[in-house]
């Protein structure tokens, strides 16, 4: 590099930059930068030879590679020319080819025909105006696979820089899995929500039917000195249908939102649970333990308070003896409030924890139900953002059920 420098006129004498390796003190290579330069005050005989150190740049390119690589999502560096520069091997399984046959092709392999103009046309204007963003936002985008069949993706784009030539880099996610969840939880909110709107209506038929003939039987007595037995009774059926009708309402607001409730207000745990056993049907010979560590939570009233409702009732109809114990527990933890509803019964058998959640499942024959209970307990709290789950013999011998409720919403559940 020195001697065709100053063999050359002086006048034409530019600058030279080359990587090579020098040895080091210690006996090993390094790798360098070396560039020479003419000297601005005497070119004739002087020269300056700049050196930089490239371990930490060759360190950096070896992580950046292999994070490239090993990422599990795919990664595609194209030109702007639409050319595959670059592949890793999660790109290559998504789309049925090795990396070395994508190396050079033309992005359009990976696109259905049908959209190439459009995306050749989309491609164009980002090298335009380059920034890191999603693609095709508010659209289904799908990728073309070896087979030639089609599958969902997601690509988000960004600038790759280098120094010869401007690449741009994709970020393609198959989402086939989740696309197929998506589908499968809208069929099942469908078909939930037809089934809450026919239940609710042959349900709210017949209390009303109940609600008029006591109405009239009322009617029929009124002169007529009641005992004080009957007339309290008269008011237990009427505050009754009012608690069951409130219960269908609460029923099809939930139906009726589909995901989640919106209307989060900030719940006192101990009037909570109040306001719930007020609502249940406890026999007096089952006595209550209410244990109460927790400050207050901004949650949905209807679905937690039907979530306990339900829980409540499964502990005294599952007993297995007219006289028990029930303890309801709330306590904090992380991010949640834990309602805890144990009881001293008889349990639930081994390997059914998680039958039990299943929707027409009952845990016994010999107890009335239909089995949707706990289905559509776990399901409201599923979309509420919380989890619950089943111990088959907690410390006093029976079931216990443990509701975590998020005191903080993460942000997926925010958005709805």
């Amino acid at each position: 590099m020195v001697d065709v420098h100053f063999q050359a006129p002086v006048e034409t004498r530019a600058g030279w930059t080359r990587r090579m390796t020098i040895p080091s003190g210690d006996g090993s290579e390094r790798p360098v930068e070396l560039t020479l330069s003419p000297f601005p005050e005497f070119p004739e005989a002087n020269a300056i030879v700049f050196v930089r150190s490239l371990e930490r740049i060759m360190t950096a390119e070896r992580r950046f590679a292999q994070i490239f690589e090993n990422l599990p999502v795919g990664l595609l560096v194209v030109d702007s020319r639409q050319r595959i520069v670059k592949a890793n091997r999660t790109l290559g399984a998504d789309f049925g080819y090795s990396r070395e046959e994508l190396i050079g092709q033309s992005l359009a392999m990976l696109i259905p025909e049908r959209y190439r103009a459009a995306h050749r046309d989309h491609l164009q204007g980002y090298v335009q105006s380059p920034s890191s963003r999603m693609m095709g936002v508010g659209r289904d985008l799908t990728g073309l696979h070896r087979s030639g069949q089609e599958f969902p993706i997601e690509i988000a784009l960004t600038r790759h820089e280098n120094a010869s030539q401007p690449l741009y880099m994709a970020i393609v996610t198959d989402i086939t899995h989740r696309k197929r969840s998506e589908v499968a939880m809208q069929q099942t909110n469908a078909q939930l929500e037809e089934f809450t709107y026919v239940a609710s209506h042959d349900l709210r038929s017949p209390l009303r039917g109940i609600a008029d003939l006591v109405s009239w039987i009322r009617e029929d007595l009124e002169g007529q000195e009641l005992p004080p037995d009957v007339t309290r009774n008269f008011e237990r059926v009427a505050i009754r249908i009012e608690r069951a009708e409130q219960m269908i309402d609460d029923l099809l607001n939930y139906a009726r939102i589909g995901v989640r409730d919106p209307q989060l207000e900030t719940l006192q745990p101990r009037d909570l649970i109040d306001e719930v056993l007020a609502t249940s049907n406890i026999p007096a010979s089952f006595s209550l333990d209410i244990d109460v560590e927790a400050g207050p939570l901004k949650a949905a009233r209807a679905p937690l308070s039907a979530s306990l409702r339900n829980l409540l009732s499964n502990a005294v109809k599952h007993h297995g003896s007219p006289v028990g114990r029930i303890r309801v527990q709330v306590t904090e933890d992380g991010r949640f409030t834990v309602f805890t509803v144990e009881d001293d019964g008889q349990g639930i058998p081994s390997g059914n924890e998680e039958r039990i959640f299943k929707l027409f499942h009952r845990g016994s024959t010999r107890v009335e139900g239909d089995g949707v209970g706990l289905a559509f307990t776990r399901r409201m709290i599923n979309a509420n953002g919380g989890m619950i789950s089943v111990t088959p013999h907690g410390e006093m011998g029976g079931a216990r059920f443990d509701i975590y409720w998020p005191r903080i919403l993460l942000r997926e559940f925010k958005d709805g």
